[in-house]
């Protein structure tokens, strides 16, 4: 639901973390964000899985993170390109490689 993926992306820390994905792809959910207890990186990965912005993949005892990227684009063209653009003009969001 697209109320879901703006709430979830209205964070910083949450755009932070879909930026990084969107710009190195798959990442460990160690490497996902900027030094954060591990209960808050928890809770913004929750929001972004459950928003339908993430998918997590388990492989041994390692959780991956990647950003569901054709989902996104095929169900709101434009949209995360479009809130990636903004962010990064406001900030210093990684740049999409």
């Amino acid at each position: 639901m697209l109320t879901d993926v703006l709430y979830a992306l209205s964070d910083s820390t949450r755009l932070q973390i879909v930026a990084r994905l969107a710009s190195d792809g798959e990442l460990p959910c160690a490497e996902s964000s900027a030094p954060t207890p591990k209960s808050t990186l928890s809770h913004h990965l929750k929001v972004l899985r459950e928003s339908g912005l993430i998918a997590t993949r388990a492989e041994g005892t390692q959780l991956f993170n990647s950003l569901r990227r054709e989902d996104l684009d095929a169900r709101f063209p434009g949209l995360l390109d479009a809130v990636l653009q903004g962010a990064r003009t406001c900030s210093s969001l990684p740049s999409r490689s």
